[in-house]
């Protein structure tokens, strides 16, 4: 098997270990890779589509206007099977707050997918982008498939301008994805909640330059949420379950992340009296059901991969 495929395999193993049998990956689409990465990742979720959900989101990586020729890419990756358009940092990769979003906004329409813009771009800059993001959410008819990630500009907000914000996310259906990072940018992730914003967490890469860190578990990055924000009432602690189950799912378009009749048959088990346990305890999951068959028992044990299809 070749090595970034072992990697990759091995990355989902831990991942449904950890009790997520859901996820949202974004492939970088660039000038160079071009869409090399993508059609690895699309063989992947085919190969992982008994156990694993898997939305691919084409990212430009590397900018839109400035890496030659990504827009064309980004056109092709929806093509051949991405299934959302993203974004990143119009002012601080590209220089230019419009232009990169009118190519995302327009791939967006041209083929039916919701959008994932990353901006880590701070203060005013970055609080006119979300702005901007808003404006051209609600114009497209895009309400509840527009999500956020990261928003550091949120944390540079004060009360007031945070409250109209969070007022036009609201009215955009615009969702906020944080990692729940160190430092000074994490977005008040507990006001936003108050507030009606949705709100759910991610991993935001793996032992890679960006970040050394491999918490993937949910239930470890909502731990990271509860020491971040000094949670610690049993009703505080339980609001975090929604940002890893029911926000992700709806945001997703996955269902409605509970148990119910007629939903995908995903169950994470684990031996806590209730979500406050579970949480501050980081606790590993005791049994992990993925479209209603055991993906890891009892025991820790995974479940066998189901042979492939025959050949045609």
């Amino acid at each position: 098997m070749p090595l970034a495929r072992q990697g990759a395999e091995a990355l989902l193993e831990r991942m449904i270990r950890g009790g997520t049998t859901s996820l949202r990956t974004h492939v970088d689409i660039d000038d160079v890779t071009r869409l090399d990465h993508l059609a690895q990742i699309l063989d992947l979720r085919a190969r992982w589509a008994d156990r694993m959900q898997i939305q691919i989101v084409a990212f430009p990586q590397s900018g839109i206007l400035a890496a030659p020729g990504v827009a064309a890419y980004l056109d092709e990756a929806l093509r051949m099977g991405a299934d959302l358009i993203g974004g990143l940092d119009p002012v601080g990769i590209d220089g230019d707050r419009d232009g990169p979003l009118d190519t995302v906004f327009a791939l967006a329409e041209r083929h039916g997918r919701a959008v994932d813009i990353h901006l880590h771009d701070g203060g005013e800059t970055g609080l006119d982008e979300i702005d901007a993001i808003v404006a051209r959410t609600i114009a497209a008819g895009l309400s509840g498939q527009v999500t956020i990630s990261h928003a550091f500009a949120l944390a540079d907000a004060d009360d007031l301008r945070l409250g109209r914000i969070a007022e036009a996310l609201c009215r955009a259906g615009v969702a906020i994805l944080s990692s729940v990072p160190g430092g000074r940018r994490c977005p008040p992730i507990p006001r936003l909640q108050e507030l009606g914003v949705a709100v759910f967490f991610g991993t935001d890469n793996v032992r890679d330059c960006w970040n050394p860190s491999s918490v993937t578990s949910m239930i470890a990055r909502a731990q990271l949420a509860a020491y971040r924000f000094d949670l610690r009432s049993d009703a505080a602690l339980t609001a975090l379950l929604d940002p890893i189950t029911a926000v992700p799912a709806r945001v997703a378009g996955l269902g409605p992340g509970v148990l119910a009749p007629g939903v995908r048959a995903d169950l994470v088990a684990f031996e806590a009296a209730g979500v406050p346990q579970a949480v501050v305890e980081r606790q590993e999951p005791v049994l992990v059901v993925a479209r209603g068959a055991v993906a890891v028992d009892r025991r820790g044990r995974m479940a066998a991969a189901p042979a492939p299809p025959p050949a045609a």
